[in-house]
Parts: structure tokens; sequence; C-alpha cells
């Protein structure tokens, strides 16, 4: 058993495996109080703004871990994390996992790894919720209506998938394992051609060939692209009068990232837990669409 902390807003599936497990002690560090019907037993919660350095240090000693969720997109020069990691070497800190899992400047007094799972593939359910707590929303890659948004030339572009439950899974058993983390730590649920993608989500979805459209790579860095649809980024967070604008960017931004290789992940974390059976994305699906129209 070790002790947790968790900062910023959690990511349920990972914490509700940690509580499942029950084998570590867990803190929740949040700028916001915590209304007492929302607190799991067992579970402590330290209310703190992450700008007060020695009151972070007090917070995280005799921690082992720190997994952190902190929101970057209104601290641009994350400097509620740089407290963070400061504090957490002060306090003895043995493992730090950053928010953008995905961060190179960490100090190395510190053991992290750079959590990289790829895709969820639970959002290609969308609009059939199929994990407890993940927000499904509308993507590239449309299950429902069978359609999808491709880069001209990108057909075999790769991307990794990975479900919701199995990152959640194999972080808990990251957690427990007792050699050192991977700076990069890479998690490959399926590694996968957009062709292929494509080609499986017209056999489960009844052999139904999907409508394609293809979309230039200059025309995407551009943003000048036109196509007769563009997935909604349909999440609560999001103000309706901002969501034509950042639907349309997020979605060339993840058709470039495609392109460029850059959701094609590493398997750092596959060889060191060789045991982990991960859930093939083919019955995963399959079962999700299962009698849906």
């Amino acid at each position: 058993m070790v002790k947790i902390a968790i900062a910023g807003d959690v990511a349920n599936e990972i914490f509700d495996a940690l509580v499942a497990s029950n084998k570590h002690e867990l803190v929740i560090l949040s700028r916001r109080e915590i209304p007492a019907s929302s607190m799991i037993p067992g579970v402590s919660y330290i209310r703190t703004s992450y700008e007060d350095f020695n009151q972070l240090a007090r917070a995280l000693h005799g921690v082992h871990t720190v997994l952190s969720f902190l929101v970057t997109q209104d601290d641009p020069v994350s400097m509620a994390q740089k407290n963070l990691i400061d504090a957490a070497v002060q306090a003895g800190v043995k493992r730090f996992a950053p928010s953008e899992w995905a961060y190179s400047d960490l100090k190395r007094v510190l053991e992290y790894t750079l959590f990289q799972p790829g895709t969820f593939v639970n959002y290609f359910t969308h609009p059939h919720q199929s994990a407890k707590h993940l927000h499904t929303m509308e993507l590239f890659f449309n299950f429902e209506k069978r359609k999808a948004l491709l880069v001209d030339g990108g057909d075999n572009d790769r991307i990794s998938l990975i479900t919701v439950r199995d990152l959640a899974n194999v972080v808990v058993q990251a957690i427990e394992f007792e050699g050192e983390w991977p700076v990069v730590g890479g998690i490959r649920g399926t590694d996968i051609s957009v062709k292929e993608f494509i080609a499986l989500g017209e056999k489960i979805r009844g052999g139904t060939e999907f409508n394609i459209e293809k979309v230039k790579v200059g025309d995407l860095e551009n943003g000048t692209w036109e196509t007769s649809w563009v997935p909604k980024l349909d999440h609560p967070s999001i103000p309706p009068e901002q969501v034509d604008f950042l639907s349309k960017m997020m979605c060339s931004s993840l058709l470039l990232a495609i392109h460029d290789g850059a959701l094609s992940v590493s398997d750092e974390w596959n060889r060191l837990l060789p045991e982990y059976q991960f859930i093939p994305i083919e019955e995963f699906l399959a079962e999700a669409w299962q009698d849906k129209a």
C-alpha cells in the first residue's frame, strides 16, 4: 500500500479503479470545497490554491505517487503544476505523473512517466454511453451515421485505440510496479491503420459502406477546408457560441495529428506489464453497437 495524491479535476475512471483496488491511501487535492455528500469514505480531501508552496509540501508529506490532472488551458505557463512539482520534490515524493501526460521538463529527482494512451475507443460508441464517466462526443469517424472524414492520402495513417477501463487498470498496475517508471509511458491497446479502422466500422455496422470525405492537408492547416459535416463538440464546458469554431478547430487538429503519427503511441507499459490483457477493440465495439439501428 502507498499513499497517492490526485491533483485537479479527477479522471473518474482512474479514481474508481484505484478505489476498487482497495490497496492504497488516496488524497484528493482540490481548489474548491468538496461537498460532504460527494466524499468517498476512506479518501482524504485537502483544499488548496496551488499557489502556496508550503501548504502543498505539507499536503504531500508521506505521499509516494502524485497523479496530476490539472487543467492547463487557463494556466499557459503551468504555474500550478510547477508549484506542485517543486512541492513534491520538497516533500520527498517518489513518483509523479504530469497532467499533460506528455511533459518533458520534469526534474529527474522525481521518478515520472508520461502516460500516453492514444485515443479512447469509447468515443466511437457516440451517442451511446460506453463508460461510467467519460462524456462521449462525435468525432471524425461517426459510427452512428456511418460516415468519416479522412486526410487525403492518409489511408495508411495509424491510430492507437484503448478503452477507458484499460487505461485505468494500467495506471493502477503502474502504481504497483516495482521497477523504475519509463519516462515515455506508451500504453497501446490496439494500433490500427485508418483504412483498417473504417473497414472494421463497416463490418460492425452491418456491412454498410461508410460515406467518406477526404480533406487536403494544406486546407486543414489553413482552416479553409469544407465538408458536408463537422463533428460537434457536445460538451457542457463549451459555451454554445463557441461550439462551431472549436469543433472545426479540434477536428482539423486531430486529423493532422493522426497524419503526423502523433496518435500512434509506443508500448512501454505493454512490455512492462506483459500479463495484462487489453480488451480487443472489435469485441468492444461489436458489443457496444449490438442491436443498435
